[in-house]
């Protein structure tokens, strides 16, 4: 009992989703000793949802293929249907148990309410009552430990990060980017250096939008732009809602260009959806390169000045450093710390326009 209890405080301790998922199934491999233990998330929207699978730390290195890794490209996840067994455990929201040679347990992951991934477990043999309602206990702890996560990370309109867990993972990324460096010279990482984007994203003519057809509607175009978004963007890029018509994304990509590549295609993707009333929206975006030396201000600033240049342009445009270095704006003079597009104070009716 002193161990469990010792390692839920470690569990609840931690607000990184990854190690949060990695400790759950720590605790469950000393609790049943199993032969193979895995955690399967569902993620991507609805209409095209896939698997992507965490295993414990002490499998990670031995596995064949990188699973749980942020270099996994989301088209080649598994999609749901490839495993029935697990979308059964899902849609019942209860245990999914069967023996064998190798006897199988499957545990749905709740979150408020609703089933977000499975825990599978492998033994010798099928489970104890004692390790079944034991590990049950823990899975469904950690279901509610993720809905207070989500409370304090995620916007309530869009269900998007917030600013604060855009700082997290921002720097997250920052450190990251900087370590690879030395962990590549180690021989301990077969990938490429990972390159980091930040990139503003904001709705054209938003408040035109509020006054023509009201706050309830305008709500809606925001709901609905951060759904075309995240079915845009790949899994691995962060989206996140400042308040009002203000999005940001933290990109992976290689290089510049293939950053450019996605934004682009996120700009022409929304400028083609047709909004219920509203018709047609358009999206300005600015983005530049996270530096190893950056603050999640620093960075701010300068994807908001690509963002004005942006705007400047005539809107319903993508502008980058390739675009910023001729302008002279890439390293242009410090505001005074003062950031337009992402202010705190902006109104969450998005009752906010730059130009």
């Amino acid at each position: 009992m002193t161990f469990l209890i010792d390692q839920l405080a470690d569990l609840t301790s931690y607000r990184d989703r990854e190690q949060a998922d990695a400790l759950l199934l720590d605790m469950l491999a000393k609790v049943l000793q199993p032969q193979l233990l895995a955690l399967h998330h569902c993620v991507g929207e609805a209409h095209d949802l896939r698997w992507r699978t965490t295993l414990p730390r002490s499998e990670v290195l031995a596995s064949p293929v990188p699973v749980g890794t942020s270099r996994v490209d989301y088209e080649h996840r598994p999609e749901l249907a490839r495993h029935p067994e697990w979308v059964e455990c899902l849609r019942d929201l209860r245990i999914v148990e069967r023996e064998g040679s190798s006897a199988l347990a499957l545990m749905p992951i709740v979150v408020n309410s609703l089933a977000v991934g499975v825990v599978e477990v492998h033994g010798a043999k099928a489970l104890t009552e004692e390790g079944r309602r034991t590990a049950q206990s823990i899975v469904r702890l950690y279901g509610n430990y993720r809905a207070l996560l989500d409370y304090g990370e995620r916007d309530p309109l869009t269900g998007l990060f917030n600013r604060k867990k855009f700082n997290d993972s921002f720097m997250r990324a920052v450190v990251q980017r900087a370590i690879a460096p030395s962990e590549q010279l180690a021989g301990q990482a077969g990938e490429p250096t990972p390159q980091y984007f930040l990139a503003a994203v904001d709705l054209d003519h938003f408040r035109q939008i509020n006054d023509s057809f009201g706050y309830f509607i305008g709500d809606e175009v925001l709901l609905l732009t951060a759904r075309v978004m995240r079915a845009v963007l790949r899994f691995d890029d962060r989206l996140f809602r400042f308040g009002g018509e203000e999005f940001a994304v933290l990109l992976d990509a290689s290089d510049e260009k293939e950053a450019l590549a996605v934004l682009e295609n996120l700009r022409e993707q929304v400028a083609r959806h047709k909004f219920p009333q509203v018709g047609h929206v358009m999206v300005s975006i600015g983005f530049t390169a996270v530096r190893p030396s950056d603050l999640p201000t620093s960075a701010i600033e300068r994807a908001d000045r690509a963002l004005h240049l942006a705007k400047a342009k005539g809107r319903n445009c993508v502008v980058g450093p390739a675009t910023m270095v001729p302008a002279g704006l890439l390293e242009g003079a410090s505001r005074g710390g003062s950031v337009d597009l992402f202010e705190e104070s902006a109104s969450a009716t998005g009752d906010v326009e730059l130009f």
